[in-house]
């Protein structure tokens, strides 16, 4: 068998993806975020959050690679590395980019073939999603919120998700930024003068509140709010880069945009 045999995985989407690769066994250890799949957690030891890590665990399971995501695992790879461990951090924050991540992470574990075969079926079905979207009536123009205090919007997947489901970004210039920080929006009034038609929440760790939002001041004006079109979309199917949000998080947001152009239209 080619390809690494004990991988540690610091965030959920390479879990998801090597199961749905059939390649779970590989899988000696996981994020304690990991929801997806749901037998990784009865299975697999949680050795991570998303910034830290339990170090020493990780060295007790001998992993010959260990993938996590972004610069804000900077500092849990350097110490890995520091202990002879390969790691590989991902950067990816595009839909093109999840999908080229399924091909790249089945190609280092030596199962090209099968991700390749899995990669292409996604990209499938968000062309389908695409081509339904066309169809319909009109295009609500949608808020993304990823957090309530600060106000922060969808990174640039949730974008491009959102307009593959048939809506538009109320903040397109916004998406581009990398880091959440960039992403705040200093001031509220900006999504009442934006006037967008959807909201969708995912409040990364807890419950969207859409009683909350709509008491925000002067919020009522917003068509969404006055409407009742305020939406969860739960974040474990959207907020992490890799197959869930090319799934179902992007289904669920082409529903409830159907929904509303039915409504309207």
């Amino acid at each position: 068998m080619s390809g690494p045999q004990r991988i540690v995985c610091l965030t959920e989407e390479p879990t998801e993806v090597l199961y749905s690769l059939g390649e779970q066994h590989r899988i000696v250890g996981i994020s304690g975020f990991t929801v997806r799949p749901a037998a990784a957690r009865k299975e697999k030891p949680k050795v991570s959050a998303f910034t830290s890590a339990k170090i020493g665990e990780i060295l007790k399971l001998r992993p010959d690679f260990v993938v996590g995501f972004s610069d804000i695992q900077a500092d849990i790879a350097a110490e890995l590395i520091r202990h002879g461990i390969e790691v590989w951090i991902s950067n990816h924050r595009s839909v093109d980019g999840i999908v080229d991540y399924v091909r790249r992470l089945g190609a280092l574990v030596g199962a090209a073939d099968k991700a390749n075969a899995y990669a292409d079926g996604l990209r499938r079905g968000l062309d389908a999603i695409e081509r339904e979207a066309r169809n319909l009536p009109q295009r609500p123009k949608v808020y993304f919120e990823e957090w309530d205090d600060p106000l922060i919007t969808g990174i640039q997947w949730v974008a491009e998700l959102i307009r593959i489901a048939g809506g538009d970004d109320a903040f397109p210039e916004l998406s581009g930024e990398p880091l959440a920080k960039n992403r705040i929006l200093a001031d509220q009034g900006e999504v009442v003068r934006r006037a967008p038609d959807i909201v969708f929440g995912s409040w990364c760790g807890k419950r969207f509140r859409p009683e909350k939002v709509a008491a925000r001041a002067g919020w009522d004006a917003i068509p969404a709010v006055r409407d009742g079109e305020l939406h969860e979309i739960k974040s474990p199917i959207i907020l992490q880069p890799g197959p869930a949000a090319l799934t179902d998080g992007v289904r669920e947001m082409a529903r409830i945009v159907r929904t509303w152009a039915d409504r309207t239209g």
